[in-house]
């Protein structure tokens, strides 16, 4: 499956538009970004080999460890979204969105601290 940049993001914005309430409201300021792959460093932070198929990466400073005391970020807190991966998993539009989908509020939870017990619940588990 390939799409062009343009329906990849409509299709982010749809499987956004799928995540529980509970989870969107409380992103805050956390930016959604969409990246072809993960660049190498990225993969070399994370720990990850170079050929891994990441589908998604949250980048930043989760709630749990966010302290009265910190001083404010630098950047805002970002949820990366690989396009090529999803699409060479993905062999129809409506799964595509649902990998999306997982991948958003998988990445979300690392930022929120939402355990896979709650992620089970809400059928991301």
């Amino acid at each position: 499956m390939k799409l062009s940049r343009k329906e990849f993001d409509r299709a982010v914005r749809r499987a956004y538009d799928r995540v529980p309430a509970e989870i969107r409201e409380r992103m805050g300021d956390v930016v959604l970004t969409v990246r072809s792959r993960p660049d190498p460093r990225m993969l070399e932070e994370m720990g990850y080999p170079p050929d891994e198929p990441l589908l998604g990466l949250y980048d930043g400073v989760s709630l749990a460890e966010h302290s009265f005391f910190s001083p404010p970020p630098l950047h805002p807190d970002r949820i990366y979204i690989f396009q090529e991966p999803l699409e060479e998993m993905c062999e129809t539009l409506a799964e595509l969105e649902r990998e999306i989908e997982i991948t958003v509020v998988h990445e979300v939870a690392h930022f929120l601290g939402i355990g896979e017990g709650r992620l089970e619940e809400l059928g991301y588990g």
